[in-house]
């Protein structure tokens, strides 16, 4: 146990480090997301009720496209360097090690994300209730993105045009966890009861967790054949 343990938690360091020398491919997602939620108040107008109306729903799909452009490379590098096949013959099973790299990517992808969205929802005159609110259906549902997200990334792996592929694959995927983060954070702003939203959020994230660490293993496998 403690060796596959060792294992799960060198994979997601290694990982965090590559990401950390590639800071520049990190910081590409960060910006596009406070660009693209920072654009639609210029466009919309400064009416405060319109702004928070729309404000979750905006929120969250900058937040699912911020978290795409990082999914491409979910499993590139292993695949240019030959070291997959480590991967592939490793003892431990090739699920639990996708899900430490699926873990890797969400802290360097949806954590930065998640963390900047108290500050976006400023401006959109949203009540610090409601983006807090709002943060926990991030927090809930970005892992799903991701996990949904590196199922899209195995099965394009080595494809010729793969992050558009990738894109067109995972994104109509996405849409249940989008729909009920929108929810989840419109009903707090609205006072209304969250729990319904969060449920179903939390389904999708467990529904997840459990079937997509095994498809993207299956992709894993299918590609390197």
């Amino acid at each position: 146990m403690m060796g596959t343990l060792g294992t799960l938690g060198a994979i997601v360091l290694h990982d965090l480090s590559l990401a950390w020398r590639r800071r520049g491919s990190l910081l590409g997602s960060v910006v596009f997301f406070v660009i693209a939620a920072s654009l639609f108040p210029l466009a919309i107008g400064p009416d405060p009720q319109q702004l928070r109306a729309l404000a979750p729903g905006i929120l969250w799909v900058a937040a699912l496209l911020a978290s795409m452009l990082s999914l491409s490379r979910l499993f590139a590098q292993e695949y240019a360097d030959g070291s997959l096949d480590q991967l592939l013959l490793s003892p431990q099973p090739l699920a639990l090690l996708v899900l430490a790299k699926i873990c890797a990517h969400w802290l360097t992808s949806g954590l930065p994300l998640l963390l900047l969205t108290p500050l976006l929802a400023q401006q959109y005159s949203l009540p610090a209730g409601s983006a807090l609110l709002l943060c926990a259906s991030l927090l809930v549902g970005t892992p799903a993105l991701s996990l949904i997200g590196a199922v899209g990334a195995a099965l394009t792996l080595g494809v010729r045009g793969g992050a558009v592929l990738l894109c067109i694959l995972v994104l109509p995927l996405c849409v249940p966890v989008l729909v009920f983060g929108a929810s989840a954070g419109a009903a707090a702003d609205a006072g209304l009861d969250v729990v319904p939203q969060f449920s179903l959020l939390g389904a999708c994230l467990a529904l997840s967790l459990f079937l997509c660490p095994l498809a993207t293993a299956a992709g894993l496998r299918i590609a390197m054949e």
